[in-house]
């Protein structure tokens, strides 16, 4: 028997530029997995790589192929998508060579909004009203039927990316040609399809949890203090755990199971989006990822667990020792970005720091490289992490460190930078 098939071995798929891999390479080494890596890579960038599967997500047939190969040689325990971008190819993998996953239409309707909103739709889970558009209607016409505010949506995107608000038939017109001009870069040039949503006034939530035979075990909830009301939809801060009263955090996960269910969601990792008014808890956005960027270096579990142990541990079909976490409220700024331009510097890190429970602030955007804000941007400055006795004290500490960060960017089009307090 060979190493890799005397201890679980697992396919982890991701893109080159994923924030969360190196916590889930560390993860592994901490529990005892092998794993391989598959990144999605166009054909004429792959170039080989020890450890490493560099394949093209999009070409299905090829993509199953290079899998199939890979576990004809060094038998596969698990495929863990790493990010929105390798849930569906997953799932094909999986129903392909007969390991646990969810359902390729499952999958499916995780990573298209449109489908996603059918099936809420059809099970009674509360989320917005929506109409699937293209950008070869009528658009002038179209515009003068919606119902305002709404918010005009892309159907695969995440990260808030490409969504934006508009309270006004002009404003929803410019933000649909906005979106156009975002897929077309993306995607190339042509019709695309997207949502025109009711805007769901209230407080927003972000749910992180497990799917474990169709039963979604909840692993935190993030409240997400600051508001986020368009007309972009930049998130800040996160703060766990949540200071909603006990029967609205119930609520909460009952609407996050039953979209789980509505989906067909039957294992594996959850992120889930969520508002609360006075008509309840609506779901947003559901996904069969773990929580983005470097967010998961809030949670910690039993006697310090990382999420990403526990995600690799249900995967491999390990003992999961313990699913609550420790004791203290955590928290995660994502820092923004304030304009676009060139970053040259950043100044104040160490004073940020200093802050009483602040645990880390990492800067990940480089230096002398283009910053792109939202809604066409996909990034962000960096984090910062604190830690605290409760979750307005970590709240607190978040903002105060926030302050101390000061950015210097050139825009563009001129030479001389600007710099920006935060």
């Amino acid at each position: 028997m060979t190493e890799i098939g005397m201890r679980p071995h697992l396919l982890l798929l991701t893109t080159p530029s994923s924030y969360r891999l190196p916590a889930f390479l560390d993860a592994a080494g901490r529990i005892g997995v092998q794993i391989t890596v598959a990144e999605d890579t166009p054909p004429a960038l792959s170039r080989p790589l020890p450890g490493r599967l560099l394949i093209d997500f999009s070409d299905q047939a090829a993509a199953l192929q290079a899998i199939r190969n890979l576990h004809a040689n060094q038998p596969l325990s698990a495929i863990l998508p790493v990010d929105d971008s390798g849930v569906e190819l997953a799932a094909l993998a999986c129903a392909d060579i007969g390991l646990p996953f969810n359902r390729p239409e499952a999958a499916a309707a995780a990573r298209d909004k449109h489908l996603m909103r059918q099936l809420f739709a059809r099970a009674g889970v509360p989320s917005p009203a929506f109409r699937l558009c293209t950008t070869a209607d009528d658009l002038p016409t179209l515009v003068q039927s919606v119902t305002f505010p709404c918010v005009v949506k892309p159907l695969r995107l995440n990260g808030s990316r490409g969504v934006i608000r508009a309270d006004n038939p002009a404003q929803c017109l410019a933000a649909i040609r906005r979106l156009a001009a975002l897929l077309d870069r993306i995607e190339g040039a042509g019709v695309h399809e997207f949502l025109i949503e009711d805007f769901v006034p209230g407080f927003e939530v972000a749910l992180e949890g497990l799917i474990d035979h169709g039963q979604v075990q909840v692993l935190a909830l993030f409240d997400k203090p600051d508001p986020l009301d368009g007309p972009f939809f930049e998130e800040t801060i996160y703060v766990t755990p949540s200071r909603l009263p006990e029967a609205t955090q119930a609520a909460i996960c009952a609407v996050t199971a039953a979209a789980a269910r509505a989906v067909g969601l039957e294992r594996g990792p959850l992120h889930a989006e969520l508002r609360i008014n006075e008509c309840g808890p609506w779901m947003i956005e559901l996904a069969n990822r773990s929580i983005g960027g470097l967010c998961s270096r809030t949670l910690r579990f039993g006697t310090d667990a990382s999420l990403e142990e526990l995600i690799l541990r249900q995967a491999a079909g390990l003992p999961v020792d313990t699913l609550s976490r420790e004791g203290q409220a955590g928290g995660v700024m994502m820092i923004p970005i304030p304009q676009a331009g060139i970053l040259r510097a950043v100044d104040g890190v160490a004073e940020a720091c200093a802050i009483p429970g602040i645990e880390a602030v990492e800067i990940t955007a480089p230096l002398n490289y283009p910053l792109t804000p939202l809604p066409e941007g996909d990034s962000y400055l960096g984090f910062i992490f604190a830690r605290g006795s409760d979750p307005a004290t970590v709240e607190s500490a978040l903002r105060a460190a926030h302050a101390c960060l000061r950015f210097t960017i050139v825009p563009a089009i001129e030479l001389v930078p600007s710099t920006v307090s935060l």
